[in-house]
C-alpha cells in the first residue's frame, strides 16, 4: 500500500525511505546485494557470519550474495577468508576503518537520541558532494522515517550534510559549491551562515516531501572527520518548538561520540 508521501509499508508500520520511493515490487535479493556492496565499501572486510548478522539473513544466503559480488568484481575474498570491496568499489572516497569505528561508537548514542526525542536517528559522513549514511536507529512509532544505512543524499540538501559543510574551510567548501548551480550556491552559502550561528541545520522537505530532519556536525576526533548526526521525522510531527530540544539532544550525542572516538 502506498500513500503520496509514504513510500512503503513495513511489517509493523509505515516507514519513510530516503528520497526515493521503495519499488512496488522490490526484489529482496537485489536490495540485499546492493546494501552489502555499500557496507563492504564503507566498513571494510567482513566475514560471512558478519554479513549474515548485518543483513538479517542465513549464513548460506550471505555466502551466495558474496559469491555473486565476487563474480562481478564488487567484492573479493582475502587470504583470511574475509570478504572486502572489489575493484569496482575501491574508488570510494570514504575511509573504511574510520567509518567502521564511527558506526561502532555511534550506535549507543543513536539509541539514546531515539529515546530522548522519539524519532529516527542517523549518523553519516561526507563523501565528496554527498553524505553517506553509516547507521540508523529507527523510532518505534508506527509512522516513522526508515533505515537509510548505505544510502547517499546531496550534502547541500540534507541536514547532516549542511551541518558538516558549515564547518569546512573556504577551499574545501568551494570544491563542493563548484558543482552547484550559481543560484543554488548563493542560497547555500547564505544558509550555512545561519547554520554556523545556530549550531544546527534543518532539512525541511528538501530531499523528500513530508520529511523533516535536523542535523549537527560531530567534532573531529580519533581520525574521524566530516561526520554528522541527524534526527528525522514525518513533517506532520515537526514544529519549530521542537528544534531547541532536538538541538540539545543532538549536540549531547555528537559530543559523546567525539569523546568515545578520542578514547578509542
Amino acid at each position: 500500500m502506498a500513500l503520496p508521501t509514504v513510500p512503503h509499508l513495513s511489517q509493523d508500520g509505515i516507514a519513510f525511505s530516503a528520497v526515493k520511493n521503495r519499488p512496488a515490487y522490490a526484489i529482496a535479493s537485489v536490495d540485499s546485494a546492493l546494501l552489502l556492496a555499500s557496507l563492504l565499501q564503507q566498513e571494510g572486510a567482513m566475514r560471512v557470519t558478519d554479513v549474515a548478522a548485518r543483513l538479517g539473513v542465513s549464513v548460506s544466503t550471505a555466502h551466495r550474495l558474496l559469491g555473486m559480488l565476487v563474480y562481478r568484481d564488487f567484492a573479493e575474498q582475502l587470504p583470511d577468508r574475509r570478504y572486502a570491496a572489489g575493484p569496482v568499489l575501491r574508488r570510494g572516497p570514504v575511509q573504511q576503518a574510520s567509518v567502521a569505528r564511527l558506526r561502532e561508537v555511534a550506535l549507543p548514542h543513536l539509541r539514546g537520541l531515539v529515546e530522548a526525542v522519539g524519532e529516527t536517528a542517523n549518523v553519516m559522513v561526507l563523501a565528496g558532494p554527498d553524505v553517506r549514511f553509516v547507521a540508523t536507529v529507527e523510532s518505534d512509532q508506527v509512522l516513522r522515517v526508515g533505515d537509510r544505512t548505505g544510502r547517499t543524499l546531496p550534502a547541500h540538501l540534507s541536514s547532516g550534510g549542511k551541518a558538516v559543510l558549515a564547518t569546512l574551510d573556504d577551499e574545501r567548501l568551494a570544491a563542493v559549491v563548484a558543482s552547484l548551480d550559481a543560484a543554488v550556491a548563493v542560497r547555500l552559502e547564505r544558509e550555512l551562515r545561519t547554520v554556523r550561528r545556530r549550531g544546527v541545520a534543518v532539512n525541511d522537505q528538501e530531499t523528500e516531501a513530508g520529511l523533516t530532519a535536523v542535523g549537527v556536525a560531530v567534532p573531529p576526533s580519533g581520525g574521524v572527520t566530516g561526520a554528522a548526526l541527524s534526527v528525522a521525522a514525518p513533517s506532520a510531527r515537526y514544529s519549530r518548538d521542537r528544534l531547541p530540544v532536538w538541538k540539545e539532544a543532538l549536540a549531547e550525542a555528537a559530543g559523546g561520540i567525539a569523546r568515545d572516538l578520542g578514547d578509542g
